[in-house]
């Protein structure tokens, strides 16, 4: 992934909150040199000193079946993303567009049966432990999770490396930028709002 200087987030513990907070990612592979994609929920978490994603796939979907012969799997995850227009700064110049991504690169392999039930324990806890009647995984029958099972495929992606770039207008004058976060609050689309916020949390925490 490009990306310029001003742009470039190094700090393991940001990027792991990010990923974390937007977990729904785009998993990349290769099939006779062709690439394929899957969208999916996934986790990240660490064991010892290594980082893992973890997640899972219908049976059906031959892209599991890819893991073994890739060297390399490309996973991507991204967070809210606006149109800046030129016309917010105090000078001439182009519009451009603000967005958070990151790359990570890993070796994928398949889970065992005992690790993907603990996956999908884990998963379910952070999505369904908040609610009213929460689906968890001693609620639900041991027969209709015996079937699932059979149905899908869990994996794991050893992190090779990350690459995050948080293109948030840090290359403005701080007139620029305050201008910017208040023009996107005032924008009706939801991502706008969503990036005003991101952009006043790290004017804030650099405060």
């Amino acid at each position: 992934m490009y990306i310029p200087k001003y742009f470039k987030i190094t700090d393991v513990d940001e990027i792991r909150e990010f990923v974390q907070k937007n977990s729904f990612g785009t998993i990349v592979t290769t099939r006779k040199s062709k690439p394929i994609a899957s969208h999916l929920p996934l986790a990240l978490s660490k064991i010892g000193d290594d980082y893992y994603i973890t997640g899972h796939m219908a049976y059906g979907n031959p892209q599991w079946r890819t893991f073994e012969s890739c060297d390399d799997v490309l996973v991507m995850f991204q967070g809210p993303h606006a149109y800046i227009s030129s016309s917010w700064y105090g000078h001439e110049n182009v519009p451009t567009w603000n967005y958070q991504a990151v790359h990570v690169y890993g070796k994928a392999s398949i889970l065992d049966e005992e690790e993907l039930k603990q996956d999908l324990i884990v998963m379910l806890q952070k999505y369904e432990k908040h609610r009213k009647n929460p689906v968890l995984w001693d609620n639900l029958s041991p027969q209709l999770l015996e079937k699932e099972l059979k149905g899908i495929v869990g994996f794991k992606i050893k992190v090779q490396e990350i690459q995050a770039a948080y293109k948030l207008s840090q290359n403005r004058n701080e007139e620029d930028y305050l201008n910017i976060v208040d023009r996107l609050h005032g924008e009706e689309d939801q991502s706008s709002q969503q990036m005003a916020k991101v952009m006043k949390k790290r004017i804030e925490n650099r405060e």
